[in-house]
């Protein structure tokens, strides 16, 4: 393992989030000092307060940091994210930090200008730009889908090459304390696409019951995610994201993560068994 020893702390931003639970504790596995960026807090590292939208709270937020794992809420395509991540980035620099890794969203163009927008505040800026998370159907707002049996999505039955989250988190803790990354950028994909209806097969099978995929009208679709307790902002926001990037654009999938990490891209058929295991839809 190529480590290089001149991280002292890492800032995880969304450190209590999906990808940012996964990048600590391969963090902490690695012996690496880091600091968790959450708007609570966190008082197991030492971290105050951290808001996006509070720039009073980044300086303590980012105390001693050298490097920064940066995942912004709720995401890179919402208006003002670039501004804002990259304002961040440039108080980061000015404080020390010399290693950055973006999380950025896969055929996203709001996304890919943050991107350019941190990468002119720190060249060797370091991108991971994922398709559809796998561990969306098993960890986040689609696991009621799931349980119900019917996965309702307002696009098309689109071919995806869903990445697995561990493939995302490992790339990023590699970026963030090895040589070798500065200025990548890695499209992170599973090994091959799949439609939501070969989704809900595999699902079926690892569960024991019936899954299908039914296309719908956004307004349904908001209307069911917001009956399974999500915000309608939030459930609105994934309307417009998915119209957007589940549109065939991003079916090929890609090469990042065998670049990223020297192996190939964990399987969604892999992911599912394990998930399944692990009594995610028990």
């Amino acid at each position: 393992m190529n480590t290089n020893r001149s991280t002292q702390r890492v800032l995880v931003t969304g450190g209590t989030g999906m990808t940012g639970r996964r990048v600590r504790a391969l963090l902490a596995a690695r012996g690496v000092d880091h600091r968790v960026g959450s708007r609570a807090g966190h008082a197991e590292t030492g971290t105050p307060p951290f808001d996006w939208n509070a720039p009073e709270t980044w300086d303590g937020a980012l105390e001693g940091a050298d490097a920064v794992y940066l995942c912004f809420h709720p995401d890179l395509a919402v208006p003002g994210a670039a501004e804002t991540v990259s304002a961040f980035a440039a108080r980061a620099v000015a404080r020390g930090v010399r290693r950055m890794t973006l999380l950025s969203g896969r055929g996203e163009p709001e996304a890919r200008r943050a991107e350019e927008e941190v990468r002119r505040v720190l060249p060797g800026l370091t991108v991971l730009r994922c398709a559809f998370f796998a561990q969306n159907f098993s960890e986040s707002y689609l696991v009621p889908a799931v349980l119900a049996g019917t996965i309702t999505m307002p696009v098309a039955d689109v071919p995806e090459p869903f990445v697995d989250l561990d493939d995302v988190a490992e790339a990023a803790v590699r970026s963030l304390t090895e040589d070798g990354h500065a200025g990548e950028l890695y499209e992170m994909t599973g090994p091959r696409a799949l439609t939501f209806t070969e989704v809900g097969a595999v699902l079926g099978a690892a569960t024991g019951r019936p899954v299908e995929h039914r296309a719908v009208a956004p307004e349904e679709f908001v209307a069911g995610a917001t009956a399974d307790g999500l915000p309608e902002e939030v459930a609105d926001a994934l309307v417009a994201l998915f119209s957007e990037v589940l549109d065939g654009r991003n079916a090929a999938p890609s090469d990042g993560v065998r670049r990223a990490l020297g192996r190939p891209a964990g399987g969604f058929e892999e992911y599912v068994a394990g998930a399944a295991r692990a009594g995610a839809w028990g």
